[in-house]
């Protein structure tokens, strides 16, 4: 290696810059296949452990519909269902302790189950099978949601919200809540992430009539 006599400075910079390497770019890659995904890929949900697997599109694509396979595709849209019916009555009566929770079918017979955000993560609440069957009965749409993959997810702490969201989604949102919580009321941090996720949902969805 030569050195420059006259510039000493630019010598050790020359030195420094033999050893410095570039950061690496942290690819995402498809946990099936191996291939590199784009930023916005597909996700899968892994049926027995209730896990999401990132996906590109020609191997989510195996995996629609509803057949009995160890992965299900998770939907990509989100809806917001402007014309939900459900009055404080009916929300009262499922017995949820919060304000928020999805609703989301386990079996392809209907059966649904209702689960709400906490600290510790995900918390499952029975549902009154009566008054649950009143609700599905003034919103049909429930019926053809996409069991395990599709969920009502369902904000009522202000403005009653509802949505018809990919149960990654649903997901999500435990984590952010499970990672940002502080204290017994959860802190300003934690209402604020809450606040700005369902401003990006409502935001990336479309509307639609609840019939």
């Amino acid at each position: 290696m030569v050195l420059n006599r006259h510039n000493p400075s630019h010598n050790s910079l020359a030195v420094l810059r033999q050893f410095v390497r570039k950061p690496r770019v942290s690819l995402e890659r498809c946990e099936l296949c191996a291939a590199q995904l784009a930023l916005n890929h597909q996700h899968l949900l892994e049926l027995e452990k209730e896990q999401v697997t990132c996906a590109c599109d020609p191997c989510a694509i195996l995996f629609g519909g509803n057949s009995r396979q160890r992965y299900r595709r998770i939907p990509r849209d989100v809806q917001q269902l402007t014309d939900f019916a459900m009055d404080d009555f009916e929300w009262e009566s499922l017995l949820i302790p919060i304000n928020l929770a999805y609703f989301v079918k386990v079996d392809d017979a209907g059966e649904t189950v209702a689960r709400y955000p906490s600290p510790g993560g995900a918390m499952e609440s029975s549902l009154d099978l009566e008054y649950w069957s009143a609700i599905v009965e003034r919103n049909p749409a429930l019926r053809s949601f996409e069991p395990k993959v599709e969920a009502l997810l369902v904000n009522r702490i202000s403005t009653p919200m509802y949505f018809r969201a990919p149960i990654d989604q649903c997901f999500r949102l435990v984590g952010l809540i499970r990672k940002n919580w502080r204290g017994l009321s959860g802190g300003a941090e934690v209402w604020h992430e809450i606040d700005g996720f369902f401003a990006e949902l409502k935001a990336r969805s479309s509307e639609a009539q609840i019939a």
